[in-house]
């Protein structure tokens, strides 16, 4: 789940121009995005945002699974049969993806898309699903089943019936290219909010870094904490809103494509990163990988902190990172 943090915007005045953060929501890639930019007026700011959802739509378009004519969908018409020839831009997103992969030990996984449906998070579960089916759930996920090759630079998923999707890092990725593109035409500040995968540059129009409250996942409508940023991104994921319940143990949406099981004992997730991309991959694997190693990994990795909530409200961070709660 998405959309645990927001925004505060200000509105200041520079050599006498007024320089206001300019925000239009819309659905895109199945989710809600608002695209804000800084500018002096309204038409330079709608400029601004056009590209950005041109570009948004664009890599939708390329990456989508669901669009037939997608190079992942054509990857996943041929798992089995025989390797892919994609776009540069693809297969590097997929290289990356395979990194975050082996960096968490499989808990991050784009052929999470091969995974059998059994658990439902809609409230019509009335039962646990049994081992037997948990274990053939998964029997198709794998990431060291995915092959590249770079001379030819191909894609080739081994197993018939294995696929590919982007659910975990696409709309990072879509924010980060937006970002990117914005700031090359020369946009001086804005936030790119791709479902609460949250990509920002430059300041607010008074100058002070952008505020990003995240929400209290014990009660989400309080706000659990307040923190600056500036050009980077920040993820939070959350398990406070979709979830089972089997014998008193809470069950996430967010499921461990190594065994099929929903993560549990984690409430929410909240990364910080220079890119959203990362971040996005990163909050779902610390879920996954749970507390202990979740850090170990986080403190590992420069430029890049992390907040945890349990189930039971406690608080665990990574190490270089400091909390102002409200």
């Amino acid at each position: 789940m998405r959309g645990a943090l927001f925004l505060v915007v200000l509105v200041a005045f520079v050599n006498g121009r007024a320089q206001q953060a300019f925000t239009e929501t819309l659905l895109l890639m199945g989710s809600r995005f608002d695209i804000t930019v800084v500018a002096q007026d309204s038409s330079s700011a709608n400029t601004y945002i056009q590209m950005a959802i041109g570009e948004i739509q664009r890599i939708e378009k390329h990456i989508s699974s669901w669009d037939a004519a997608s190079q992942t969908s054509e990857i996943n018409r041929n798992a089995g049969i025989r390797p892919v020839p994609v776009s540069e831009e693809l297969f590097s997103l997929i290289g990356r993806s395979l990194g975050i992969s082996k960096l968490t030990d499989g808990a991050f996984d784009i052929t999470y898309a091969s995974m059998d449906r059994i658990w439902k998070f809609d409230g019509t579960m009335g039962q646990m699903p049994s081992p037997e089916a948990i274990r053939a759930s998964v029997a198709k996920v794998g990431f060291e089943h995915i092959e590249l090759d770079e001379e030819a630079r191909t894609v080739f998923l081994k197993a018939k019936g294995m696929k590919i999707g982007f659910g975990a890092i696409g709309k990072g990725y879509a924010a980060d290219r937006a970002k990117e593109l914005l700031m090359a035409k020369g946009a001086a500040a804005g936030i790119i909010n791709a479902a609460g995968d949250m990509n920002t540059w430059g300041r607010q129009p008074n100058g002070k870094p952008w505020q990003v409250a995240i929400t209290n996942p014990m009660d989400k409508n309080k706000v659990f904490a307040l923190l600056p940023i500036s050009q980077g991104a920040v993820v939070t994921s959350g398990n406070y809103e979709k979830y089972v319940e089997f014998n008193g143990q809470r069950y996430s949406h967010i499921i461990d494509p190594r065994t099929g099981y929903p993560s549990k004992g984690i409430l929410s997730v909240t990364v910080f990163a220079p890119r959203a991309e990362l971040a996005d991959a990163l909050a779902t694997s610390v879920f996954v990988m749970g507390i202990e190693t979740g850090l170990d990994r986080i403190n590992q990795l420069p430029q890049v902190e992390c907040i945890i909530i349990d189930d039971q409200g406690n608080i665990a961070k990574s190490d270089n990172i400091e909390i102002e709660k409200i």
